[in-house]
C-alpha cells in the first residue's frame, strides 16, 4: 500500500508561516496528495499550488468555514470528485485567545469551541466513515501545551479548555475507531515561531520564554510537521490515542 494513491486533508493550512502549510509540504514530500481547507480560499489555493509545484503531487485548495456543516460538506464534495480517497486528516485549523477568564464573554468562549472543537468534529465526522469503510486512516489533532499545563503560554482559559477537549476527543475516537484500521493521535506544540506567536517572540519577552526551555530555542514549524507526517505513515499503525509533546522540554510531565 502506498500513500501516493491517497489524499491527506489539512485544515487551516493557508497561512504562509503556519504549522498547517509546513505539514502540507512535508506530507507531500512523503508522497501524499494534499487537500488544503482554509477559511481564506485564496490562501488555500495559493498553498495548494505551491505544494503541487514543489512536490509533484496532486494538490487542491478549497475555501471552507469548518464551523459550518454545509460549508464542510461542499468543500469535501469537491475532493470526492477530483482527488484520490482520503487517508489522513490533520485537524490543524484553530484560533487562540489570551483574554483572562474574568473578562471573557460567552460569545468569545463559544467562538473558541466552535473553531477548535466543533470545527474538528464537523470535518472528522464527514471523513471518518470513508476511512473506516476502506480500513485505513490516520487522524491527527493539533492541541497545545496550554491544554496540558493550564495555559500560561499565550492562550487563556477558553483556549486551554478547547484544546483540552481535543485531547479527550482524540483518545475516545482512537478507542472507538481502532478496530476499523484508524489511528487517532494528538500533537501538543509549545512555543512555535508562527504568525500567531511572532509578535511575542521579541526582546525581553523572548529571553524570558526561552529561559524556561531546556533546548534553548523556540520551535519551528518543521519540528511539528515532521512529527505529524510520521504519525500519518502506514508503519505507525500501532501508535494511537497518544499525545506527543513538541515543546523543547518546556513542559515535562
Amino acid at each position: 500500500m502506498s500513500v501516493s494513491d491517497k489524499t491527506a486533508v489539512i485544515t487551516g493550512a493557508g497561512s504562509k508561516r503556519g504549522i498547517g502549510r509546513a505539514t502540507a509540504h512535508t506530507l507531500a514530500a512523503a508522497g501524499w496528495n494534499v487537500a488544503i481547507l482554509d477559511l481564506d480560499e485564496t490562501s488555500a489555493k495559493d498553498a495548494a499550488h505551491e505544494v503541487a509545484e514543489r512536490n509533484g503531487v496532486q494538490a487542491v485548495g478549497v475555501g471552507c468555514d469548518i464551523t459550518d456543516e454545509t460549508s464542510v460538506q461542499n468543500a469535501l464534495a469537491v475532493l470526492d470528485d477530483s482527488m484520490p480517497p482520503v487517508g489522513a486528516l490533520v485537524n490543524n485549523a484553530g484560533i487562540t485567545s489570551p483574554t483572562p477568564f474574568l473578562e471573557v464573554t460567552g460569545e468569545e468562549w463559544d467562538r473558541l469551541f466552535a473553531v477548535n472543537v466543533r470545527g474538528a468534529f464537523n470535518v472528522t465526522r464527514r471523513i471518518a466513515p470513508g476511512m473506516a469503510e476502506r480500513g485505513f486512516g490516520r487522524i491527527v489533532f493539533l492541541s497545545s501545551v496550554s491544554a496540558e499545563r493550564g495555559g500560561g503560554v499565550f492562550g487563556g482559559v477558553g483556549y486551554s479548555a478547547a484544546k483540552a477537549a481535543e485531547l479527550g476527543f482524540t483518545r475516545a475516537l482512537a478507542r472507538e475507531l481502532g478496530p476499523r484500521g484508524l489511528t487517532v493521535n494528538a500533537v501538543a506544540p509549545g512555543l512555535i515561531d508562527t504568525d500567531i506567536t511572532g509578535g511575542a517572540l521579541e526582546g525581553e519577552r523572548k529571553t524570558q520564554l526561552l529561559a524556561g526551555i531546556p533546548v534553548g530555542r523556540n520551535g519551528n514549524v518543521a519540528d511539528v510537521a515532521d512529527l505529524i507526517t510520521y504519525l500519518c505513515r502506514e508503519e505507525s499503525g500501532y501508535i494511537t490515542g497518544a499525545t506527543y509533546d513538541v515543546n523543547g522540554g518546556a513542559h515535562i510531565h
